[in-house]
């Protein structure tokens, strides 16, 4: 007997309820518009399906690219995922050159004419400790950002290889050279000082966290962004490759119920959102 994927028509009829529901939800005007991913459970995945771990890393990127083109129809502002930890390097030689070439492969692709990039107007940003890199992997990084850094409908921040707290290290360092040259007076560094000079400045708020594989912590993502009080937290209980659009659809229906229903969205903090947004655009 052929499962449901086989008959005729399936697969293009889940496309147009998958399209029609994104297009709902943009139209309710609840749509986060930061959204970050910590995309756990590739390795996992290919030791459950007995494939080779670069399989199961090939997965999750086009696990990644379904999801972030929904995002995107629902009309997402920005979009982070969590691409390689600074803490990654400490894995096996031989995966961290496959996973640098893996990533090099693929921010060229999302960049590329006709890819995902063009298609959405998407700035692809890559942010993190880029003097980790190999030459010609930077190399890549930097064409990416210089093709597409004309977009302006919307950002997608690769943290390739990055860690909270050396972004926080790196906004302080920033904070510390402007003060020394005089652009910035010392009595007047605050909270949002720091976040002036984090890498997704200028960019809303982290309004929405998905963290696959069931994992309950944040493992240095985005330390500080997540701070914010108005940020959604949700624990996925399936490995990243798993996770479809459907999944998504289910989170965002879900926020939109919460944002229409729930008290807790203070002034404070939608001002706060509209402020960064002025500044972006």
């Amino acid at each position: 007997m052929n499962d449901s994927g086989s008959f005729p028509g399936y697969n293009q009829f889940l496309e147009l309820v998958k399209t029609t529901l994104a297009k709902v939800i943009r139209s309710s005007d609840k749509v986060p518009q930061h959204v970050a991913f910590i995309m756990d459970g590739n390795r996992r995945f290919a030791k459950k399906n007995n494939m080779e771990v670069n399989e199961g890393h090939n997965a999750g990127f086009e696990s990644m690219c379904r999801v972030l083109e929904l995002c995107y129809e629902s009309g997402m502002k920005s979009a982070t995922v969590f691409a390689f930890s600074i803490e990654n390097f400490k894995r096996s030689l031989f995966e961290v050159n496959w996973l640098m070439e893996l990533a090099k492969d693929k921010i060229k692709q999302i960049s590329q004419h006709g890819e995902m990039a063009e298609q959405y107007g998407i700035k692809v940003k890559v942010i993190g400790d880029r003097s980790l890199l190999p030459p010609d992997v930077l190399k890549e990084v930097e064409l990416a950002e210089e093709v597409t850094k004309n977009n302006t409908r919307a950002v997608l921040n690769i943290c390739f290889p990055y860690t909270g707290r050396e972004e926080i290290v790196h906004s302080i360092q920033e904070i510390m050279k402007e003060t020394a040259a005089g652009t910035i007076i010392y009595r007047d560094i605050d909270e949002q000082t720091v976040e002036d000079h984090l890498y997704t400045q200028g960019q809303p708020p982290v309004e929405l966290l998905i963290r696959t594989s069931g994992v309950t912590r944040l493992s240095d993502f985005l330390l500080w962004q997540l701070s914010n009080r108005g940020c959604a937290i949700e624990l996925v209980d399936c490995l990243w490759p798993e996770f479809t659009p459907f999944s998504m659809l289910k989170i965002l229906i879900k926020f939109a119920f919460k944002k229409t229903y729930s008290p807790s969205n203070e002034e404070d903090d939608e001002l706060k959102k509209k402020t960064a947004e002025q500044k972006y655009n």
